[in-house]
């Protein structure tokens, strides 16, 4: 990540499987590997809690003012791989994170959905 306004942490792991699958069709487009030894896909986004109101993809400012933030990891087969949250200056309750949970795992979906176009996956 050269400049970002927030979330370089998930930015550099839904980048970082780009640049690897990229990497992986031209090793098998010069035949260097007979097959893609990678099993999912993989994206990320922060999600959090600013001013009582859930947000998708913090940036900078809101990140600092946020109640709670977290940061979600996910393959694209919907399975997770990393949550990881902290209540800031707040607490939050279950509804709370089951509205960040389910805001994340639609932000990941468009994110998977456009890491599969700009690399012509076709599952």
């Amino acid at each position: 990540v050269i400049q970002a306004d927030g979330g370089t942490r998930t930015a550099s792991i839904t980048g970082s499987y780009v640049a690897l699958m990229d990497a992986v069709q031209w090793l098998m487009s010069k035949n260097l590997i007979k097959e893609n030894p990678v099993l999912n896909s993989i994206a990320a986004v922060s999600v959090g809690i600013v001013n009582n109101d859930v947000l998708l993809d913090l940036c900078y400012a809101e990140d600092a003012a946020a109640q709670v933030d977290m940061n979600i990891v996910m393959t694209g087969n919907d399975k997770f791989i990393e949550i990881q949250g902290t209540g800031e200056e707040y607490t939050f309750n279950d509804e709370q994170l089951a509205e960040m949970l389910n805001m994340a795992k639609k932000g990941i979906c468009e994110i998977t959905e456009i890491q599969r176009k700009t690399l012509e996956i076709n599952d």
